[in-house]
């Protein structure tokens, strides 16, 4: 059995014997993110183009290693913990046992300026939920009961200005509890798990289904003022329909905000597995429009205060404090994107922050070990990702040429050294490459040589690339 690790804690002993006996489980909050991996059904990879030229590959983005920080659970003003606790424990009332009343109802807007201007002084960038209907309280494009019109206008536009500029923005589905009827608008009276998000109700729904509803989670946040070009799942959704679960991604992406390369966390790994992300249901590679979507996944456990902001992690099981050990330099050192992984209520940690202050170590001793780390929200990680690995590359007597369905900032490349200096030409435009003395330095519009290899660092358009040397 191979088992993705927790996303939020440990399976119960009884939901575990029954992983032991081979069966294929959803999770949710307070339950592990564990399943058998072969027997699991993937989404299809679909289209690739013909392998490169011998002695040429596309690396990581200025040879340096993607690091990005998810953030789950998060909204506007809505403790998320506080009112989904007394939900969860409705259908589950022997698991959530948590006081929910000592947890506060709100996160303030304060600790999310706090909390971004921190990491926009430091251009750490990741991704930031925003629940649409956080455990149907109320929506965050009309009114939360509890709060006025006025406090919630000012909480978007805290996540304008403080979380936009680096962060992607996701609906974690519609309510991150009770199913929504996407028809009236209102939960479905049963209240049991198959009509709770984190649980039963998408295994075996169509794509068309889960369309309709990540479709319903999206407008919402449109409607909002939000763009987004991913979603993440709460819990186990989705995780018994995996091909129906990447198609309706991109549908829904494509839909309401004509998203190019949609993309969405819905797993992460804390054994040997790769991180990679997954380029998947690829398909028109040879038109104007291509199709892809892509699965990011995440590397660590939330190790930082819990989903619900009662279970204090550790940094060093990240980084330890000699810099030595912990799951993120098994990442890094493997050259794959680190993306950390986290819950809001547990980074305020009911106002004590100390989920913040581990993450603040953690981003201290990774920069005190490491001096080729570079932050990358997963929209950025996914565009890199299908370029790398959709970009046609071949080579005649004077040029390599690259055809490139997607544009992508800072492509970097490693081939055979050419002689004099290399240029880059796009649509009759020419860039000649300015040489640098390190890999370290490598930046948009660069060359390396070592020896006989040297590595490139352009702006790919989409189409026609040509890399020559001047005459």
């Amino acid at each position: 059995m191979t088992a993705l690790s927790t996303r939020r804690s440990f399976l119960s002993q009884s939901i575990t014997r029954l992983a032991a006996a081979g069966a294929v489980l959803p999770v949710a909050s307070g339950v592990s993110k564990a399943f058998l991996m072969q027997t699991r059904e993937l989404p299809p990879a679909g289209d690739r183009p013909a392998p490169p030229p011998d002695g040429v590959r596309i690396i990581n983005p200025k040879a340096r290693v993607p690091v990005s920080f998810i953030i789950d659970d998060s909204t506007c003003l809505v403790n998320l913990a506080h009112f989904a606790v007394p939900q969860f424990a409705e259908v589950f009332p022997d698991r959530y046992l948590q006081d929910w009343r000592k947890l506060p109802l709100e996160i303030p807007d304060d600790f999310v300026r706090k909390f971004g201007d921190w990491c926009g002084e430091r251009n750490i960038k990741g991704k930031y939920s925003i629940v649409p209907y956080p455990a149907c309280v109320g929506r965050v494009d009309q009114r939360l009961p509890g709060w006025s019109r006025t406090d919630l206008e000012n909480s978007l536009n805290v996540v304008r200005k403080r979380m936009v500029p680096n962060w992607d923005i996701h609906p974690e589905m519609v309510t991150h509890t009770f199913v929504i009827n996407t028809k009236t608008g209102h939960p479905y009276e049963e209240r049991s798990e198959r009509f709770m998000e984190n649980w039963d109700w998408s295994v075996n729904k169509s794509s068309d289904e889960l369309t309709d509803y990540l479709t319903y989670a999206l407008q919402i946040l449109k409607n909002a003022g939000l763009t987004c070009e991913g979603v993440t799942t709460p819990g186990g959704f989705g995780n018994r329909a995996r091909p129906a679960l990447s198609q309706a991604t991109m549908n829904s992406c494509r839909e309401v905000f004509s998203t190019e390369i949609p993309h969405y966390f819905r797993d992460l790994y804390t054994d040997d597995h790769s991180v990679v992300p997954l380029v998947q249901r690829v398909s028109g590679l040879e038109t104007a429009d291509p199709k892809c979507v892509v699965s990011i996944i995440g590397c660590t456990g939330d190790w930082f205060g819990g989903w619900d902001g009662l279970e204090k992690g550790s940094v060093d099981q990240f980084i330890t404090a000699d810099l030595q050990a912990g799951r993120l330099p098994q990442v890094i050192d493997k050259g794959e994107p680190a993306i950390l992984v986290c819950h809001w209520p547990g980074i305020y940690f009911n106002g004590e922050e100390y989920g913040f202050n581990v993450f603040k170590e953690v981003v201290a001793r990774l920069h005190q070990r490491y001096d080729h780390l570079l932050w990358m929200k997963l929209s950025e990680i996914a565009r890199y990702w299908a370029a790398k690995e959709l970009t046609s590359i071949s080579r005649n007597a004077e040029a390599f040429l690259f055809k490139a369905p997607y544009a992508c900032p800072a492509l970097t490349v490693e081939l055979p050294s050419m002689q004099g200096t290399p240029q880059i030409l796009q649509d009759g435009q020419t860039l000649s490459l300015k040489e640098v003395s390190s890999l370290r330095n490598l930046e948009s519009g660069t060359v390396f040589r070592q020896r006989d290899k040297m590595t490139v660092c352009f702006d790919l358009q989409k189409g026609a690339n040509e890399l020559r040397q001047r005459n």
